[in-house]
């Protein structure tokens, strides 16, 4: 337990905690797109359940981590290139993120008229939305697991920055979601973020390195540049007293 005095580990500890925030953000919104197709009553106990997945799977992860380790071996080649099983999952969770973002684009702007007010809503099974945060929770808690390894050498120091920020993100993604779901071009913002991400998954999977940096700078750019938006549009609406567009919901994808 000597580990506990040591500022080295404290330091790796913050460090580690606020790197997993940052990188749970596209999974908070991910969770918050996905449970705002569900009856209003539900919505909560949905993000405390896929927020809970996710820990849950990063947890197991780092105690399998020689397993983890073990998925950057080359399975098989093609042209010349391997292909790991870090890999596969990368490239089919990358494929199912940008399915699910622009089908959600697509029944936002196109979709039946499900969401208008007196409108019945309709709804997805509680167990389906479950289930699609439980596959994209594993494609973003690989590369959690892979950078913790990298930071910090001790599981019990992972876990314990894994819970805390999960706690954080339990706490925040009622907001997040509200604020997305209040906000129709947000969503659209974040919906094109999600396809971003996507992509990056994708092209890691053929080993083309895309610093996530430049990708959460440019998020962080567009949310500011959004944010001006909204608060212009604010005060024009407050001035017309007009309504905002609202983003039609409930569509089958």
């Amino acid at each position: 337990m000597e580990w506990l005095s040591s500022p080295e580990i404290w330091v790796a500890f913050l460090t580690l905690t606020a790197l997993e925030i940052v990188l749970g953000i596209d999974n908070i919104i991910f969770i918050s797109i996905l449970v705002s197709r569900l009856p209003v009553e539900q919505q909560p106990r949905a993000r405390f359940f896929g927020l809970g997945l996710a820990m849950g799977t990063r947890i197991l992860l780092l105690l399998s981590i020689s397993w983890v380790m073990q998925l950057t071996t080359d399975l098989f080649h093609i042209f010349g290139e391997g292909i790991s099983g870090r890999d596969l999952i990368l490239f089919f969770g990358g494929l199912f993120l940008l399915f699910k973002s622009t089908a959600e684009i697509y029944h936002s702007l196109e979709g039946d008229e499900g969401g208008e007010e007196g409108a019945p809503k309709k709804s997805y099974g509680f167990l389906g939305i479950i289930i699609q945060i439980a596959i994209i929770d594993i494609v973003f808690s690989l590369d959690s697991v892979i950078t913790a390894v990298g930071l910090v050498q001790h599981v019990p120091v992972m876990i314990a920055a894994i819970v805390i920020s999960v706690i954080v993100m339990m706490l925040s993604a009622g907001t997040i979601s509200a604020f997305i779901d209040k906000h129709p071009s947000l969503k659209m913002l974040a919906l094109s973020f999600l396809i971003v991400v996507g992509t990056v998954l994708i092209a890691e999977s053929f080993d083309v390195h895309v610093p996530k940096g430049y990708v959460y700078f440019a998020m962080a750019f567009s949310l500011g540049v959004e944010a001006i938006n909204i608060r212009l549009r604010s005060r024009i609406s407050k001035k017309a007293k007009s309504e905002p567009v609202r983003l039609r919901k409930g569509a089958r994808s």
